[in-house]
């Protein structure tokens, strides 16, 4: 489990993945996975919606890494249009075929529930969610989610980090930040969660750029994202070419992870967005054929 994972003190590598919605994206995102896992990753997530063909293929998804692969894998699951037996016949499969480790998250309200009286049903909030798991199944590894550039529903920064502190304290194990372009903004908010008294590892989200079209996605997906003026002159100077537009943004998270390996971060989460060149770009960039070896 990550838990024992986090106790040997090296920076953790991970990626995440997300379910495909084609055949021709199962058949693509299984060739990114084969590929990623040459680089040794101490573990993968794999996203989950809610609707109900995609946490399928969520489940679908973490038990075939698991048992083809046999690396370790952490399943996200959601509170949004969920009820406590359906969480409870979830985690009894993933306890029964050997996965302990769980990011819990609260979810954003897809469309079709946009109009429901109550989206969250038995999980009101994360915090729900994570003190569920934890006394159906204590010895699971959960984790949870963290914005370092402040969450996008709570304003207030003291009251943010009082309500962190409180769903970490209902049995969070670790935390993923959302990704941040600004390693500046990765550190003020580790210790300003070490003064509110949360002590457990907090690993750093990072999504490379790599072309103009997944950079206004994320700008949409991630509220209150802050580009930093330098990446975006980066960027800039690559004009309408796209290999160089690519290069410079993997430039910037390669530079991003040097620096937080420099600071012995716990851990250094990689959004790929099922692709597998940036990584393998990074990977380059950083001088080693696997992650192993920093």
């Amino acid at each position: 489990m990550l838990r024992e994972l986090f106790k040997k003190g090296k920076t953790l590598f991970s990626f995440e993945f997300f379910p495909p919605k084609t055949e021709k994206g199962w058949n693509e995102l299984y060739k990114t996975i084969r590929t990623l896992s040459g680089l040794n990753p101490d573990y993968v997530s794999v996203t989950y919606g809610a609707g109900g063909s995609t946490r399928d293929n969520t489940h679908k998804l973490v038990l075939k890494i698991r048992a083809e692969l046999g690396i370790d894998v952490v399943a996200h699951l959601t509170c949004v249009g969920t009820t406590k037996e359906e969480i409870l016949n979830i985690l009894n499969t993933y306890d029964k075929e050997g996965i302990h480790n769980i990011l819990a998250l609260r979810g954003d309200i897809p469309p079709v529930l946009k109009d429901h009286p109550s989206p969250y049903k038995d999980f009101p909030h994360a915090s729900d969610l994570v003190a569920f798991i934890k006394e159906h199944f204590p010895h699971m590894c959960v984790g949870a989610a963290a914005f370092p550039e402040g969450h996008p529903e709570t304003p207030n920064r003291l009251k943010e980090m009082e309500y962190l502190k409180e769903k970490v304290d209902t049995g969070v194990d670790f935390l993923v930040t959302q990704l941040f372009f600004d390693n500046r903004d990765y550190y003020d908010f580790c210790e300003r969660c070490r003064l509110t008294g949360i002590d457990v590892p907090i690993v750093a989200g990072i999504m490379p750029i790599t072309n103009p079209n997944n950079m206004q996605r994320m700008a949409e997906l991630a509220a209150g994202m802050r580009y930093p003026a330098k990446l975006l002159k980066s960027l800039a100077r690559a004009g309408g070419n796209s290999e160089g537009f690519f290069g410079a943004g993997v430039h910037w998270a390669a530079e991003q992870i040097r620096d937080l390996l420099d600071n012995n971060v716990p851990g250094i989460h990689i959004y790929t967005l099922n692709n597998s060149r940036a990584a393998l770009a990074i990977a380059n960039a950083l001088g080693v054929e696997n992650f192993t070896r920093l």
